[in-house]
């Protein structure tokens, strides 16, 4: 050091063929503190390294052959940068000399690149040098070589080719170090290429009897590696029984490895390998069975192998119980064995001790679970998972609630779980850990039964009042669906429910209140009861707006069963809903409207307040066009119309069809414990009307459409990606409309993978990677259009110089107009695992055919990273649905019969012609489904107007399916003076 007050440190390593060079950097870099002198030896100051860190001249390795620190960091940036330039023109040099390098130099020059490359700067040159140093027959200058080469070479490289033959060679050469080291090499790169040169070869190594332990341990997790990234290139087929067979193999080391593969390898293909099944239970047997001193290399903590114990129970659980009575009397006896050593004093008070065991003891109850046919054993583990929901130690308690989740679902146990009611009720009111209380939840909604129910529901509401936000919305789906699914007394139910939006109103989505109306219409025996409370619940000063959407919809239908009451009479009702009606939102207000004219047909002594109300010039003049529409044609109504007409139109909503709870199937799609996504919330909004007691409608869907919220999580960042079928060409729009989603595909120069996805649906993911996941909401009134971008960033790395550009290709330009960003720009950071929202504006002023494009640039982890996608702007987001009779649908048609005027498309289903889905797809396109208009009943017909601001274009639709030939044949005209390539 420069400084001579501080102290020089000599660092005496031992290593036998280890990374030294990788090993010496992290040390150093490691090096958190170093100590100054005092004014006298005794006295020492800490200082952090950093601080002195620039002084560093070198680092010498004795008995080594490297300079680690091949120069020094400067004292800034700029001066680190021209440091840098400076040795690499230096390098440069040395390569390009006349001088033919010697393996050393060229081992210190890679090394000092490769350096250069970590700290963040890029490096185009010294590849070949690299390559050449595979060619060595020094280990470290091998190493070095195979250290660069997985980290900076790629696998388009042009050298791909002497790499894979200097690999080849290190692999025939029967040298264990040198075949380790291409295996690495092989496994770290793991391209697909790397697997179509080598996949055939490695399980001939990795079974051969002359292989040595340390190369087959490497050869399975080289294969293990290369079958995760290319299955279909590793193909076991003749080397299948003799892998399985390194279950008996006597190098421990060996086993554990070859686990790791065969377990993945089950995953995929169990028939392939079920004798696994027999072997496994056998080498578990034996270690459970044996002390601790027999194997005594691999005992850690007194305990025999637990890494390898866990993956043999984990193996295990790919396959049903074994068939075999031995077999499977061996197993249990090995569990029974595993719990047995649960209960007994530990043999160390060292952390790593209880967690050892408590690893192989929660992978023997999950095996328990699994199998769920020992009640003896299931019933065992619910005691042994009980005692540790009181221990000091949070991560136990945290596991033994997820367990007993799984174990509250089986029969032979659910009543042991039971027993522990009041220690779960306890930890959801004391745990400090939100992630514990949530398991907690979690647990009371598994082990709940109509003998608990109120119990548990009770407790779950109170503590919903402070919960954290975080798990809130989970809670109110959970209490939903208990109060219904445990409900003997029905006014019990609805009491829950709106206490449940009293407490937690901004958490409980449409379909809880939804429900609540289906059930009290379908049940004549609360009716009543639900009119009065909810009546009672509307007078507190303070109430949330589903509150008053429930309060509108009930009193509306049934406040004629309270409304003898002078404490509720007709007038009394109607002023206390309308002094909420200037505080909601515009749909909660169009939904009040609605029970406002239905009250003028329960109660015609409110008829003249009422249209006093729809009269005033802040309805009828409404800048809202729902608002005003509502308000006009109510009071029109109300004012021409019969007694008689206006009770046939006013009439009592019938009883909705009794279908599964579409708040229980919404819970069902939960992605894993207490991950409960907005995006999956959306989807099944839309699927709660063909759900239990849906019909094909929430309660006055048309007054529930709002702009979304922009903190909105469109994506789901936790939930998993999408996966479906690979769409078709872009050029055949008409076919795709009736087909499934396509995968998700890495970037391209222009991904158009999801656009088709979206001419159905404005709503979902548009593009999704391993680093970047792009959803989008959008929404469309005439000639007027507004999308919301949300990017979320998958990876704990945060993206740098994120930037968005939108443009428009071709004559796109003058047809679209007013694309630009309305609200704040896009942050230049996102971090890891953030998300952050754009919104576009969008004005169609003539028809189109090209989509915009969307270009996405940010850098991650240094590399650029530069995506272009289309933007599902399509001519049909701009369609208005049109109603018209079968005369004038098909005189429109005979008149639209010039050829430019027509587009017709014959194609094959690629799906079963399922009614439902066709009318879904057709009605996702904007326009009208005409019923009883085309005399084949069996044929679609629709109709629209696409709305721009120059002209109104109106399009008929047919849709003539052949379910016999499984052919569709579609055919569109529309009254423009050509025809459009994308109709």
């Amino acid at each position: 050091l420069t400084n001579s007050s501080y102290r020089f440190y000599w660092i005496d390593f031992k290593f036998h063929h280890c990374n030294l060079d990788t090993l010496v950097i992290k040390t150093v870099n490691n090096i958190k503190y170093i100590y100054q002198r005092g004014s006298h030896p005794e006295q020492q100051q800490r200082v952090p390294f950093k601080s002195f860190y620039n002084q560093v001249h070198h680092v010498h390795i004795v008995n080594a052959d490297t300079v680690l620190l091949p120069f020094p960091p400067g004292k800034s940036k700029e001066a680190e940068i021209k440091r840098i330039n400076k040795e690499l023109a230096n390098i440069r040099s040395k390569f390009k000399g006349d001088k033919a390098l010697d393996g050393y130099s060229k081992k210190k020059y890679v090394c000092k690149l490769l350096f250069i490359f970590l700290l963040g700067h890029d490096i185009d040159f010294g590849h070949m040098e690299a390559v050449n140093l595979l060619s060595s027959n020094k280990y470290t200058e091998k190493q070095i070589g195979y250290l660069f080469i997985s980290v900076l070479v790629n696998s388009n490289s042009e050298l791909i080719r002497l790499i894979n033959n200097a690999i080849k060679n290190d692999l025939s050469s029967r040298n264990p170090t040198f075949m380790c080291l291409a295996l690495h090499c092989i496994a770290n790169v793991g391209s697909r290429e790397m697997a179509e040169a080598f996949a055939s070869e490695i399980p001939r190594i990795l079974v051969a009897g002359d292989t040595m332990d340390s190369v087959k341990q490497s050869a399975a997790l080289c294969l293990l590696r290369l079958y995760k990234t290319s299955p279909d290139l590793v193909l076991m087929g003749e080397w299948t029984s003799r892998v399985v067979h390194l279950l008996n193999d006597q190098h421990m080391g060996v086993v554990t490895a070859a686990i790791s593969l065969i377990t993945c390898l089950s995953q995929k293909n169990p028939d392939e390998f079920k004798t696994c099944v027999s072997l496994a239970v056998s080498r578990l047997s034996r270690i459970v069975s044996s002390a601790s001193t027999d194997l005594q290399d691999y005992t850690y903590y007194f305990v025999p192998a637990p890494w390898l114990s866990c993956k043999l129970l984990r193996l295990l659980q790919c396959y049903p119980p074994p068939e075999d009575g031995a077999v499977k009397g061996r197993l249990v006896e090995c569990l029974e064995t595993i719990l047995n050593k649960a209960q007994e004093p530990p043999k160390s008070k060292k952390v790593q001790h209880s967690n050892a065991k408590n690893a192989i003891l929660f992978e023997a109850i999950s095996l328990i679970i699994h199998y769920d046919s020992e009640p003896n054993l299931l019933v065992r583990a619910c005691n042994q998972l009980g005692q540790f929901l009181q221990h000091r130690e949070t991560n136990l308690r945290y596991l033994a609630l997820e367990s007993m989740c799984t174990l509250a679902s089986s029969e032979f146990s659910h009543e042991a779980v039971k027993t522990h009611i009041e220690t779960v009720i306890n930890a959801l009111k004391t745990e400090r850990d939100v992630s514990v209380r949530q398991r907690a939840a979690d647990l009371l909604y598994a082990m709940c039964d109509r003998s608990n129910a109120k119990q548990i529901v009770a407790e779950m509401l109170s503590y919903l009042e402070t919960a954290d936000y975080s798990i809130r919305e989970e809670m109110v789906l959970k209490v939903a669906i208990l109060a219904e699914k445990y409900a003997v007394d029905y006014s019990w139910y609805v009491d829950t429910i709106l206490n449940l939006i009293r407490i937690a109103g901004d958490y409980v989505s449409e379909e809880v209140w939804y429900r609540v109306i289906q059930i009290v219409i379908n049940r004549d025996d609360v009716q009543g009861y639900a009119a009065k409370t909810v009546f009672e619940a509307l007078q507190a000063p303070a109430c949330h707006e589903n509150m008053v959407k429930v309060g509108g919809y009930i009193l509306g239908e049934f406040g004629n069963l309270i409304a003898g009451d002078p404490r509720s009479s007709p007038l009394v009702q109607f002023n206390l809903l309308h002094s909420k009606f200037h505080l909601c939102s515009v749909p909660t207000r169009a939904l009040l409207l609605s029970a406002y004219i239905k009250f003028i047909n329960l109660f015609p002594e409110t008829k003249a307040t009422i249209q006093e109300v729809l009269r005033c010039d802040s309805q009828i003049r409404n800048s809202d066009v729902e608002l005003q529409q509502r308000a006009v044609e109510y009071l029109k109504l109300s004012s021409i119309a019969s007694t008689d007409v206006l009770a046939t139109v006013l009439e009592e909503m019938p009883p909705f069809p009794e279908r599964e709870s579409s708040i229980l199937a919404k819970l069902k799609k939960k992605k894993g414990p207490g991950a409960v996504s907005v995006t999956e919330l959306e989807d099944s909004k839309r699927e709660g009307g063909e759900l239990n007691g849906g019909g094909d409608r929430g309660p006055d869907t048309a007054a529930m459409a709002s702009t979304p919220s922009p903190s909105a999580d469109l994506l789901g960042i936790r939930s998993a990606a999408p996966v479906g079928a690979a769409p078709a060409s872009a050029g055949s729009l008409l076919v795709d409309v009736f087909s499934e989603a396509g995968p998700i595909a890495p970037s391209a120069a222009v991904n158009d993978d999801g656009f088709l996805r979206f001419v159905c649906k404005n709503n979902g993911v548009l593009f999704e990677n391993q680093l970047l996941q792009i959803g989008i909401k959008s929404e469309y009134r005439q000639n007027l259009g507004r999308m919301y971008l949300f990017y979320g960033n998958k990876t704990s790395v945060q993206f740098a110089s994120f930037t968005t550009t939108v443009s428009c290709p071709g004559e796109l330009q003058s047809h679209i107009l007013s694309m630009h960003l309305c609200t704040k720009p896009v942050e230049p950071l996102v971090e890891g695992g953030a998300q952050i929202q754009q919104v576009l504006n969008i004005e169609c002023l003539t028809d189109f055919s090209d989509a915009p494009l969307l270009n996405i640039k940010f850098r991650y982890g240094g590399a650029l990273q530069n995506l272009t996608l289309k933007l599902p702007v399509t001519i049909n987001k701009f369609f208005q649905p049109t109603e018209m009779t079968s005369s004038d649908f098909f005189q429109r048609w005979k008149q639209l019969s010039q050829p430019q005027q027509e587009a017709q498309k014959i194609f094959k289903a690629n799906h079963s012609m399922d009614t439902e889905v066709l009318k879904a797809k057709l009605l996702g396109l904007g326009t009208a489904l005409l019923d009883n208009v085309d005399p084949n009943p069996e044929n679609y017909v629709c109709a629209g107007v696409i709305q721009t601001k120059g002209q109104q274009v109106g399009c008929l639709l047919r849709l003539e399916p052949n379910a016999q030939a499984q052919v569709q044949k579609t055919e569109i005209s529309h009254g423009h003076k050509y025809s459009d390539p994308l109709l």
